[in-house]
């Protein structure tokens, strides 16, 4: 697709994926918007990259109607989407938290499924769009602690596979994109350290592959992909 005057929407826009994502789209000609819960940091990110911000928890269905709505009005359409909203929490099975294990998936699961809801039905009315879910290599394969947000990734690649069946006749393309390691502030919110490398990915490099499987004409889309840093040890 031509992504001069692509109508996009982003969840999770103000920082890390979201804001790389943003940043990307932006430079080449798409009339972008990103949302996210936090209005001040999402009035100075959305006024930085020169992108409309528009404040809502994904979340929450009341948020999500609004959004999508406040867009198309604003927009006249919808052309892309992009779920990357989503937040992890680690711990052992023996010591996970019921809350917290729901929180997650209220966003990375719940909150997927209401914006992509709500940007399908513009997508079925116009017959074209693009919807693009961000999760992770922690969708393909589990790991230790890792059951709240590995879970709520394989449930997202699972929604994934459920809508591109459901919206293709309609000539919407239903992407996934799996980062593996990408040095953003993830891991701080959790109170984790993350080892900063110069060899591993930055959010740079998952936008500019986004860029790339958008690109391909509408004829034909890359279903999933992958990004891993080639050598980050």
């Amino acid at each position: 697709m031509n992504l001069s005057g692509a109508r996009t929407l982003i969840t999770g826009g103000s920082e890390g994926i979201g804001y790389g994502i943003a940043e990307a789209l932006k430079a080449k000609g798409a009339v972008v918007a990103i949302m996210g819960r936090n209005q001040e940091k999402l009035d100075a990110v959305a006024k930085k990259l020169g992108v409309k911000g528009i404040q809502g928890d994904v979340s929450l269905e009341a948020d999500a109607e609004a959004a999508v709505s406040h867009f198309v009005a604003e927009f006249g359409g919808i052309d892309i989407l992009v779920n990357n909203a989503g937040f992890g929490y680690f711990a052992p099975l023996v010591e996970l938290d019921k809350e917290k294990f729901e929180a997650v998936f209220a966003t990375n699961v719940t909150g997927a499924m209401l914006m992509g809801r709500e940007a399908a039905r513009h997508f079925v009315q116009q017959e074209s769009g693009t919807l693009i879910n961000i999760s992770s290599t922690s969708g393909l394969s589990g790991g230790k602690t890792s059951t709240a947000y590995s879970g709520s990734k394989f449930a997202l690649r699972g929604m994934t596979e459920c809508w591109r069946a459901e919206l293709r006749p309609h000539n919407v393309r239903v992407m996934l994109v799996n980062p593996s390691e990408v040095q953003t502030d993830f891991f701080a919110k959790m109170g984790r350290q993350q080892v900063q490398s110069p060899k591993k990915l930055r959010a740079a490099e998952i936008a500019t592959a986004i860029v790339g499987a958008l690109e391909i004409d509408d004829r034909g889309f890359i279903p999933e992909f992958s990004v891993f840093a080639t050598n980050p040890f």
